[in-house]
């Protein structure tokens, strides 16, 4: 007994933990993620490691042979788990970037099923099964009681019915669905000359500032025009 709580209500609170943080290289991506609570980096690049950060570098490691020798499906379990049992005090996860990753679980079932494309596989069974991989790892991410932060590059190689530009990230839109529809605030950022700067793409709900109670996560979003009512952004 003694499960119930007391029949009245609590002061909300309404912190966001999932966010997409989208941009042209050198746009400042990285660095904002960067200002996350503790970062822990899963990179596809060495960048995080040339800035002395915390991370670990995904990639598919192959025998002289050719085989498979460690699979990065396997790695971003084993990540994962150890993130949920035994971490070590980080308080933020960056998936840097999120496109990468996902061609990087492409390249070890092609590798695991000794196939060229997942269509060879047959009967749709290779991209449902990317599908099930990308899809399990995104709902574990935000399942973590951590702040999750996925990084993608701006894809700016095609035009609108007018000839002008269209800018979206790069990630590929059925992972862009699934991922953002993961996420409680999507945020561009770019660069301008000297000038670097943030806004508000997409976001889950309406925020309050006054319901945010981290103040790491306060103060970033207080320097990306568009999270909060402009009335409590002014405070």
């Amino acid at each position: 007994m003694g499960l119930l709580p007391e029949n009245k209500r609590k002061p909300p609170m309404d912190t966001p933990r999932t966010f997409f943080i989208w941009g042209a290289t050198m746009s400042g991506k990285s660095y904002l993620a960067e200002r996350f609570p503790d970062p822990f980096f899963i990179n596809t690049d060495d960048n995080a490691e040339k800035a002395g950060l915390p991370n670990f570098q995904l990639k598919n490691e192959f025998n002289k042979d050719g085989s498979l020798k460690s699979s990065v499906i396997d790695q971003i379990d084993e990540l994962l788990l150890e993130l949920s049992t035994a971490n070590k005090g980080f308080q933020t996860v960056v998936i840097d970037t999120i496109e990468d990753v996902i061609d990087l679980i492409e390249q070890a079932i092609l590798s695991e099923n000794h196939v060229k494309t997942l269509a060879d596989m047959g009967y749709g069974k290779g991209y449902a099964l990317q599908k099930q991989i990308v899809v399990g790892m995104v709902l574990e991410l935000r399942a973590l009681p951590l702040n999750i932060v996925f990084v993608s590059r701006l894809d700016d190689s095609k035009m609108d019915d007018n000839g002008n530009t269209v800018e979206a990230p790069a990630l590929k839109t059925k992972w862009y669905n699934i991922v953002n529809g993961n996420s409680d605030l999507t945020i561009r950022t770019r660069r301008v000359g000297k000038n670097y700067s943030r806004s508000l793409t997409d976001k889950r709900k309406d925020y309050q500032r006054d319901q945010v109670k981290d103040q790491k996560i306060l103060h970033i979003l207080d320097n990306v025009p568009g999270v909060f009512p402009r009335t409590a952004n002014s405070k």
